[in-house]
């Protein structure tokens, strides 16, 4: 856990992929994609089916660790709205016990944009919270600092002579792009013409260890 200042506040980059609050005891997390695997079956594309128990227990380690209070998931947190219906009876238990044991809010986003509680928590579209807007996708108009996932940047760079992709947050002065945290997610070239058109020229892409957390300005 790595603290950095952001728009007047602490906060801590995990290596995992997610963000910790501590004045709020808050984790900040972006794009669990949960049932990916059992919505491709659908269409016929297997794909194992673990997707979901992988990525909620390593949220539940996260929250052991960190002592966490509250949880907000910044949307797509089911790779579609009737997501949590499928869920395998051990992933809902562990949801279900997620859901109850804290403060959970799931803001909603393009692949969850209907989704309805059937798994605890409170559903919101966006959230205002001391200050810093929480939503799913970044508006480039925006002038509140803004705390976003959608894009699942991941940082590729060449070192070494090998090719190394790592998942990174996305900064600047004004706003905070989010890795996805889920098992089963791709990932976003940092440097894409999409993320610098929704954060604007002056960016840098964070990648947090375990003991430092490496900064990389990034150029579209």
């Amino acid at each position: 856990m790595v603290p950095f200042s952001f728009a007047g506040h602490e906060l801590a980059a995990l290596p995992q992929g997610a963000l910790y609050w501590p004045a709020r005891r808050a984790l900040i997390v972006a794009d669990l994609h949960l049932e990916k695997a059992s919505w491709f079956a659908k269409g016929g594309q297997m794909l194992p089916p673990y997707d979901s128990q992988a990525t909620l227990a390593d949220l539940a380690a996260l929250v052991r660790s960190t002592g966490a209070g509250e949880l907000w998931c910044l949307g797509d947190s089911f790779h579609d709205s009737a997501g949590c219906e499928r869920l395998p009876d051990e992933a809902r238990r562990l949801l279900m016990a997620l859901t109850g044991s804290l403060r959970w809010v799931w803001i909603t986003g393009n692949h969850d944009s209907a989704l309805i509680d059937h798994c605890g928590g409170t559903i919101m579209l966006e959230a205002e919270v001391d200050g810093l807007v929480l939503r799913h996708e970044a508006e480039a108009g925006e002038t509140r600092p803004e705390l976003s996932g959608h894009f699942h940047p991941k940082l590729r760079i060449t070192q070494r002579g090998r090719n190394v992709a790592r998942r990174c947050f996305v900064v600047t002065g004004s706003k905070l792009i989010l890795p996805a945290f889920g098992a089963l997610t791709g990932g976003l070239d940092a440097r894409h013409p999409e993320i610098a058109r929704a954060v604007g020229p002056r960016a840098e892409a964070l990648v947090p260890l375990a003991d430092r957390l490496l900064r990389f300005p990034l150029v579209a």
